[in-house]
């Protein structure tokens, strides 16, 4: 079976148990800390995925628009924070079952600079600077301490959610998230601003947030009308799908639509060779928050997903 199959059939065989599955939000401590995080329910639905050619700053990867119908699920209420992360990174001497050792490989290599860029490390503070693949390890290395398998959202999935239904009021930017014109430049701790019509906070700014997707320009000229759940399976190392905006970012760079391919730059200043695995010396304004399907995933396909993202 191709990587694409797989990953294909894993969506759709969530979708179709999710159908009438009610979802609640929840807290979830993370096991053997006082570290939690809040989960809420995104109702399944269908929506308008991209822009329309009218919309200010619209980028041609953003067309054409396609309704796509998405299944329940459950999103972080807030981006992924320092205080979250930290239990990863920092706490090494946390039991760990077999299947994830205390090595360079699993988990994150020391930070041999200051990758904060002394904006600070409050437990709210959203994390950043980390690539893709370490957002990923973060989700299954929760799934070992919690049993709960999280992931990172689809673009789908995190447009979806930033829309909420009738999508965030960008008149008023600066109630909602920080960019270039409020954030004095830098990132701010999450949920000081207003959330979103579906209980989401910072879903535009503060720090940019890492989807599942390959990114491909013709995403949407290749994607059918009516699909549902799409993703685009990994295929190399760059470019991924960013979305949201940062504080570094100009206003009109906030979109629900606006797609950003992930490139080497952004860790271009890294000595080590080979580059890290882990940690985006220029990407200070990229960090993540995770989704959790509606129903869980077997054993074994949990294990496959994880294995085709992490190679």
């Amino acid at each position: 079976m191709s990587l694409r199959t797989f990953v294909t059939i894993f969506f759709l065989a969530l979708a179709t148990a999710l159908s009438a599955q009610e979802t609640k939000p929840y807290e979830q401590t993370i096991t053997g800390t006082a570290v939690k995080f809040k989960m809420v329910p995104i109702p399944a639905g269908s929506f308008t995925i991209g822009s329309p050619a009218s919309e200010k700053g619209r980028d041609a990867d953003e067309g054409p628009q396609k309704k796509v119908t998405v299944s329940a699920f459950w999103m972080g209420e807030r981006e992924v924070t320092f205080g979250e992360w930290d239990t990863f990174f920092k706490n090494m001497d946390v039991p760990q079952t077999k299947s994830i050792e205390v090595d360079a490989v699993s988990r994150p290599t020391a930070q041999y600079i200051d990758l904060t860029w002394g904006m600070g490390r409050d437990a709210k503070q959203p994390t950043n600077s980390m690539s893709q693949q370490a957002a990923i390890m973060y989700c299954k290395w929760l799934y070992e301490k919690t049993g709960v398998f999280y992931r990172l959202p689809t673009e789908a999935e995190w447009e979806y959610a930033c829309r909420a239904g009738s999508g965030p009021d960008l008149k008023n930017l600066t109630a909602i998230g920080y960019f270039k014109g409020n954030s004095q430049d830098k990132f701010h701790k999450t949920a000081e601003l207003k959330p979103n019509a579906w209980g989401l906070y910072d879903m535009l700014g503060n720090v940019s947030e890492w989807t599942l997707d390959q990114y491909d320009p013709a995403a949407y000229q290749k994607l059918a009308d009516g699909a549902k759940d799409p993703v685009v399976p990994p295929a190399s190392k760059y470019p991924k799908v960013v979305r949201g905006g940062s504080y570094m970012d100009e206003s009109v760079e906030l979109r629900c639509a606006n797609r950003i391919a992930s490139d080497a730059s952004w860790n271009v200043r890294d000595p080590q060779i080979p580059k890290s695995k882990w940690w985006l010396t220029d990407g200070m304004f990229v960090g993540f928050r995770i989704v959790r399907p509606g129903q869980q995933p077997s054993k074994e396909a949990i294990e496959k997903f994880f294995n085709s993202y992490l190679k």
